[in-house]
């Protein structure tokens, strides 16, 4: 499999894309004005204690306080034999965790999203290239990805001898081995672990000398990040058109996955990067609702609050012998084309599939296989649940950031984001509704309605019968006014 990382840079925006075989699968977008903060550890304030909720709202210094629940908060471990005072699931009362005023080191796990401000913990974790620091933690894991027992053992063998046996009592920190740990070298990780311990130490000393709202270990950049995350033997190629962000990318790779350097390039094509791949109208089609199938079907993705719903439907395609066979082919394609949309449109959260209605159990069961395995390469957690009688799959997706809608969109003004708008008949007889209501509040000779230019127009030509009754009814004189710049269900009734 052909797979390249490419990464767009401008002045004010950053963006990243994934392709393999010519496809783009994932695009991360990362602008100047409000960098995600994911991965960032601040000093904060505990604000607002809520016993009902197990919660409490944490100022950090961000625009909306952040969100911290009892059972992301570091506690001592219970004594052998203790029994939990708290909830019955082994997390005390909040109240007994934290105080307002306190002041507590957090990390944001979540990007603030939508109207919810940040999730933090109080479980540091810091990542490099193939292990994850856990500071407040002795715990030794090993990715559940690596499944090769004799691999898995290997790596806990080598890290245990790097950062020595665990000491009842002592402060040894605590790790877990990443999957592209998978087959390093000794030497790697012990790289690994003196860089996190160095990181570790600035950490400290920056979180004694801080105040409240001060972020005191900031996440990577984008584009390192990105290749921190998905730079392995795998990438044939890293291309970057920024000179600036080049040089930067070379050191990084340089630095911690020196056997890699060849794969770093840059580019100083005179068409922009994105073009030359067709990135960007891969972009523009994950902003529509539509996906089309090859074979003719299509898929419609729908994005709410609570969750993202997607249909499948066989529109066009009628190639096979039996509509059984035809359902099948068209599912096992959504199933695959699918699982793209979520990576690329960074959709989380509870997804429903509405696949359309087979019969066969063994149909079922291979749609459902081919859904896992096209979310086989994603980097985001996922977990599949069985079809339903009605031929849904309720699945989830771990999502820490926006997606790529409301990354790059707003609700519509004119819909305020439903997706709809009122008829120009609807609204006309709102405007009826309204003169009525107005002259029985108000003396006024007569009365002047502004409107978008359709609805004015419907007015004057098919109701033109129904405004001369109420003028009648209302013993007044109506004008209308189109206004260029009113959207369709904005209006005014001036009394004049």
């Amino acid at each position: 499999m052909s797979e390249e990382i490419l990464i767009n840079v401008t002045p004010r925006e950053t963006r990243v894309g994934v392709v393999e075989n010519g496809m783009l699968q994932e695009v991360h977008v990362e602008r100047t004005s409000r960098r995600g903060y994911v991965g960032n550890v601040y000093k904060g304030r505990v604000q607002r204690v809520m016993p009902g909720m197990q919660a409490v709202f944490v100022d950090i210094g961000l625009e909306r306080a952040a969100f911290l629940h009892a059972s992301d908060i570091l506690r001592a471990p219970l004594p052998e034999g203790a029994e939990s005072n708290g909830n019955g699931h082994g997390v005390p009362s909040i109240s007994e965790l934290v105080h307002e005023g306190q002041e507590i080191v957090v990390q944001v796990v979540k990007d603030p999203i939508g109207s919810k401000g940040a999730r933090l913990s109080t479980h540091l974790s810091i990542p490099s290239r193939y292990l994850v620091l856990l500071p407040h933690a002795r715990t030794l894991g090993i990715s559940a990805r690596i499944e090769d027992e004799a691999e898995r053992q290997r790596l806990k063998d080598v890290l245990t001898a790097l950062i020595g046996e665990d000491i009842p009592g002592g402060n040894r920190l605590g790790y877990i081995v990443r999957t592209n740990a998978e087959g390093q070298s000794a030497e790697s990780l012990a790289f690994d672990v003196t860089y996190l311990g160095k990181v570790w130490r600035v950490v400290q000393e920056n979180i004694a000398k801080s105040k409240v709202g001060d972020r005191v270990y900031e996440e990577l950049s984008l584009p390192l990040r990105a290749l921190r995350d998905l730079l392995n033997e795998d990438i044939e190629k890293v291309r970057v058109d920024s000179r600036e962000t080049y040089d930067k990318v070379v050191k990084f790779v340089h630095k911690f996955m020196p056997s890699l350097d060849d794969r770093i390039e840059h580019y100083a094509g005179e068409r922009p990067i994105f073009d030359l791949y067709g990135v960007e109208d891969e972009i523009q089609r994950a902003l529509k609702k539509e996906v089309p199938l090859k074979s003719g079907g299509y898929l419609i993705v729908d994005q709410t609050e609570a969750m993202t719903t997607i249909d499948v439907n066989t529109g066009g395609y009628l190639g096979s012998r039996n509509l059984e066979e035809t359902v099948y082919r068209t599912n096992l394609e959504a199933a695959q084309a699918a699982a793209r949309q979520l990576r690329l449109r960074n959709l989380g959260g509870i997804i429903i599939i509405d696949f359309i209605d087979m019969t066969d159990e063994e149909h079922r069961r291979q749609v459902i296989r081919m859904l896992e395995k096209g979310l086989a390469r994603d980097h985001a957690k996922t977990t599949v649940y069985p079809m339903s009688s009605l031929g849904l799959v309720e699945m989830t997706r771990k999502r820490t950031t926006e997606s790529l809608e409301r990354q790059l969109c707003e609700p519509c003004p004119a819909c305020a984001g439903r997706g709809t708008l009122k008829t120009a008949e609807t609204v006309t007889y709102e405007i009826f509704r309204e003169i009525t209501r107005a002259v029985r509040q108000f003396n006024a000779e007569k009365l002047l309605v502004m409107a978008s230019p359709k609805v004015v127009g419907r007015i004057l030509e098919e109701e033109s019968s129904a405004v001369a009754e109420l003028e009648e009814f209302i013993s007044k004189s109506i004008r209308f006014q189109a206004e260029e710049h009113y959207s369709q269900e904005q209006f005014d009734v001036v009394l004049l």
